[in-house]
C-alpha cells in the first residue's frame, strides 16, 4: 500500500498545470516585458520539477498591486494550483503584527521603549542577567530582545506539530529564562512575537484576529487572508502542503496544524495576490505624505536598519528583514511552516514586489525571487518593439548527457539560451548575422562562436548546430 501511495503522489507532483495572469502597469510602462514574463513562466514551471516541488505561485508587482501572477503544479492530489490558492505565511505573520504594533505606538497607546512586562504585567520569564538593559517592544521587533527563540513547547516536532494555545504559552514563561541579555546579540525568537500579539490584545481590548482585521486587512481588501490556519479550507482554497525530499526523491503529506498561541508570529495564511497588496500598500505610503494605517515615516522607520548584529551580519529593522543584493536595499520577510515555505520581499527605492509560496518544506523561495529579478534586471526591450522575433525557433532542445535540457527563446532583437536546471536564469544571447545563422555575444559585446538552426526538407526546424555537435529540437 505504501508503495502504490509514493508512486500515485510521484505522478501527481509530475503533473503539471499552469494558470498565468498578466496585468498592465505604470512602472513596468517604459519597457515590454512580455519576453521576460515568458521566460520567468517557463523557468519556474521546470524548476518546480527539477526540485520535485507539488507547487508554487509566484507574483512580481508595484504600488497598483501584482503585474504578473503565474502558479504551477498542484495544490493537493487532484486539483492544478491557481494564483487564488492561500498557503500558510508563516513568519511572514510578523510584517502585520509589527504594522499592528506600530499603529498603536503612533496612536500614543505604547511605546517603542516600554519594558514588556509593563504591558503583559504577568511575563515572569526569568532574567538570569541582572545588568540586562530593559526587554523593550523595539528590541523584540528587531530580534535583538535576548528572549529565547520559542515558547516552552515542541510544536515544529514531526508528525503533529503540537501548538499550544496562548494561556499554556504564558503558563510556561515562568518555565524559561533570557538566552542573552537584551540589545546584545541577534536572537530571531517566534516567543517574541507571539508576545507582541498579546500587547496588541492587551492594549486595543479586542482579540488579535479582530484588530488585524479591521485595521489592516480589510482596508487593504486583503480578503483572502487569515491571521489562523482554516481546516475548512485545506485542501481546498488552502493548498495542502509537503515535507522535504526523502532518499527516494518523494515528499509526503504534512499533518494539518494551526500556530494557535503563536499566531501573531507565525500563523496567518495568505496568497500571492494578496501580499501584492500588501506590498503595493507600502510602495505607495512611501511615496506619500498622506497617512493611511501608518505615517510615511513611520513605515521608513520600520524599513531602517536598527540592529546590526556584528556576530552573524544580520541586519534587521522594525519587524521587516533588511538586506543589501548588489548595492540595492530589499525589506521583507520569509516564511517556514510544516509543510509551506514563503517569501516576501521589496526594493523600496524601484517600488517593485515579488512574492513566492510553495507548498512543500525543503525548499527556498527566495531563489525563485532572485531568479525573476535577474531575469528583469537583463529586460531593454522598449514598448511598442515586436516580440518574439524569432518565434519558430523557440523551445526545448535535446543537451543529454550534458545538461537536462536546453530552452531557447526570443529577446528582443537576439536568441537567448538557457541550460537547465539551474538557479540563476540569465540567457546567452546570440546575434542573428544570416538567416538561420548567429553568433554568441560576448561580454564585452564582440560576437563569438557560430549556432546554426537546423531544418529538414520541409522546413521544420530539427535542431541546432554549436561547436560541430548537433541538438535536436525536442518534440
Amino acid at each position: 500500500m505504501k508503495y502504490i501511495r509514493i508512486i500515485l503522489l510521484t505522478i501527481f507532483f509530475i503533473s503539471c498545470s499552469k494558470d498565468i495572469k498578466v496585468e498592465s502597469s505604470l512602472a513596468f510602462a517604459e519597457k515590454d516585458y512580455s519576453e521576460a514574463f515568458q521566460l520567468i513562466e517557463y523557468w519556474l514551471d521546470a524548476q518546480k520539477d527539477y526540485e520535485n516541488l507539488p507547487g508554487l505561485t509566484a507574483m512580481i508587482g508595484n504600488e497598483n498591486g501584482a503585474v504578473w501572477t503565474g502558479a504551477f503544479g498542484m495544490a493537493n492530489e487532484n486539483d492544478a494550483m491557481n494564483i487564488e490558492n492561500t498557503f500558510s505565511i508563516c513568519s511572514i505573520s510578523k510584517l502585520f503584527t509589527a504594522v499592528a504594533i506600530m499603529k498603536l505606538v503612533e496612536e500614543e497607546k505604547i511605546s517603542l521603549e516600554d519594558p514588556i512586562n509593563k504591558l503583559l504585567p504577568w511575563f515572569d520569564l526569568n532574567q538570569q542577567f541582572k545588568d540586562s538593559p530593559p526587554l523593550t517592544i523595539k528590541s523584540i521587533l528587531s530580534h535583538s530582545s535576548g528572549l529565547p527563540r520559542e515558547s516552552n513547547h515542541p510544536y515544529w516536532s514531526w508528525p503533529d506539530f503540537p501548538f499550544p494555545s496562548k494561556e499554556d504559552v504564558i503558563k510556561e514563561l515562568k518555565n524559561q529564562e533570557m538566552l542573552y541579555p537584551s540589545s546584545q546579540y541577534y536572537q530571531y525568537s517566534n516567543l517574541g512575537l507571539s508576545l507582541l500579539g498579546y500587547v496588541v490584545e492587551e492594549v486595543s481590548g479586542e482579540s488579535f484576529d479582530s484588530y488585524v482585521t479591521k485595521n489592516i486587512l480589510n482596508p487593504l481588501m486583503m480578503n483572502s487572508t487569515k491571521t489562523i490556519m482554516s481546516k475548512e479550507d485545506y485542501g481546498n482554497v488552502l493548498s495542502v502542503g509537503y515535507s522535504s525530499l526523502n532518499r527516494d526523491r518523494n515528499r509526503e503529506k504534512v499533518n494539518f496544524f494551526n500556530a494557535d498561541g503563536i499566531a501573531a508570529a507565525a500563523g496567518f495564511t495568505s496568497n500571492v495576490n494578496d501580499l501584492g497588496k500588501f506590498a503595493a500598500w507600502q510602495i505607495k505610503l512611501l511615496k506619500s505624505l498622506e497617512k493611511n494605517i501608518l505615517s510615511p515615516n513611520t513605515l521608513k522607520d520600520m524599513h531602517t536598519v536598527h540592529w546590526d548584529d556584528e556576530l552573524t551580519s544580520v541586519t534587521r529593522g522594525l519587524g521587516f528583514g533588511v538586506y543589501d543584493s548588489n548595492d540595492e536595499e530589499w525589506v521583507g520577510h520569509g516564511g517556514s511552516c510544516p509543510g509551506y515555505r514563503s517569501q516576501l520581499s521589496l526594493i523600496p527605492n524601484k517600488g517593485i514586489s515579488y512574492s513566492v509560496m510553495i507548498n512543500s518544506s525543503g525548499t527556498n523561495p527566495v531563489k525563485y525571487i532572485l531568479g525573476m529579478h535577474e531575469i528583469l534586471e537583463m529586460v531593454k526591450k522598449k514598448k511598442g518593439t515586436p516580440s518574439n522575433k524569432f518565434k519558430e525557433m523557440e523551445g526545448l532542445y535535446i543537451s543529454q548527457p550534458w545538461n537536462s535540457e536546453t530552452y531557447i527563446q526570443s529577446w528582443g532583437d537576439y536568441l537567448g539560451m538557457l541550460y537547465m536546471p539551474t538557479s540563476s536564469p540569465k540567457l546567452t544571447l546570440y546575434k542573428m548575422t544570416e538567416k538561420d545563422t548567429f553568433k554568441r555575444i560576448l561580454k564585452n559585446n564582440e560576437l563569438g562562436e557560430k549556432l546554426e538552426i537546423l531544418r529538414d526538407d520541409q522546413n521544420n526546424i530539427t535542431g541546432f548546430k554549436s561547436h560541430q555537435n548537433i541538438y535536436s529540437k525536442s518534440k
